[in-house]
């Protein structure tokens, strides 16, 4: 009891600065992004939306990063259910590559892409011998896209195939359905608030990709410049463009942790 007494004495002023620390923290997040809003006015905004600059950049990003999301889809969603569902050996050497771009700086990232898809690089070579060129175009904006964002949906991907339970999968095959049906009508399904989740992860990622981009697609107005790269170039002339177009990234930013809140906070469908 005395102890008790003690701890709960000591606890208030604890309490007290934790939430000092919360505070300045909160600050320290809100300050900056309220700046944001508040250097340019409304009329403002809706003038700098008609720039070329920012309609430009604004079509492409949101081009490239909803076909980089589709194609990791496609391609991630078989992975993370291989991953969920079997072991092998080297399994975690493969889970560790697959997350390696998360934690890999931008500009290597860039700078691999470009030895590997470059004119002269490991397989561009050959692609430039029969006139396929990757580099330094809007395919190679994709590309650097799908190397950085593919891990956010794949982790996702896999946490919600291992939170289905497989009782539902048993009962699919023994009613006659075979692996892919009930991949197709029982897994995707009960894990989807999972695969929604991370399909918005990883188109904003892909949105807000900036160093990759820039290493192996350059910064080509109407080619290769998307909305990290059009704040970059616009800092230097056209302040209202670039604040107009991070208020923007800033919104959809916020709406893709709205929507995973919401899916996440829906889970997975289990007995």
């Amino acid at each position: 009891m005395i102890w008790t007494n003690n701890l709960s004495i000591e606890g208030s002023p604890l309490k007290v600065v934790m939430g000092i620390v919360v505070v300045l923290l909160l600050m320290f997040i809100m300050v900056p992004l309220l700046a944001l809003f508040l250097r340019i006015t409304p009329g403002e905004f809706v003038d700098a939306l008609s720039n070329p600059i920012v309609t430009e950049a604004l079509t492409l990003s949101l081009m490239t990063a909803l076909v980089s999301t589709i194609i990791v889809i496609i391609a991630g969603t078989p992975v993370a259910y291989l991953h969920a569902r079997s072991h092998y050996p080297g399994k975690e050497v493969i889970d560790s590559v697959i997350d390696l771009p998360i934690v890999l700086p931008p500009a290597v990232a860039g700078i691999a892409l470009l030895m590997a898809f470059g004119r002269y690089g490991l397989i561009g070579a050959y692609l430039n011998e029969v006139g396929l060129s990757i580099a330094f175009t809007t395919l190679a904006v994709i590309f650097a896209q799908i190397f950085v964002s593919c891990p956010f949906y794949i982790r996702q991907a896999r946490a919600g195939f291992e939170a289905v339970d497989r009782s539902y999968e048993d009962a699919s095959r023994t009613l006659g359905a075979g692996p892919a049906a009930t991949f197709f009508l029982v897994s995707i399904p009960l894990s989807l608030p999972s695969l929604i989740s991370g399909a918005v992860m990883t188109f904003s990622r892909a949105l807000g990709e900036f160093g990759a981009t820039i290493m192996v697609a350059g910064n080509f107005p109407g080619r290769t410049q998307t909305m990290p790269l059009a704040i970059y170039t616009a800092m230097q002339s056209d302040l209202n463009a670039a604040l107009s177009l991070s208020i923007i990234l800033v919104v959809i930013s916020f709406g893709v942790i709205v929507i995973v809140k919401f899916f996440s906070g829906r889970g997975v469908y289990r007995c």
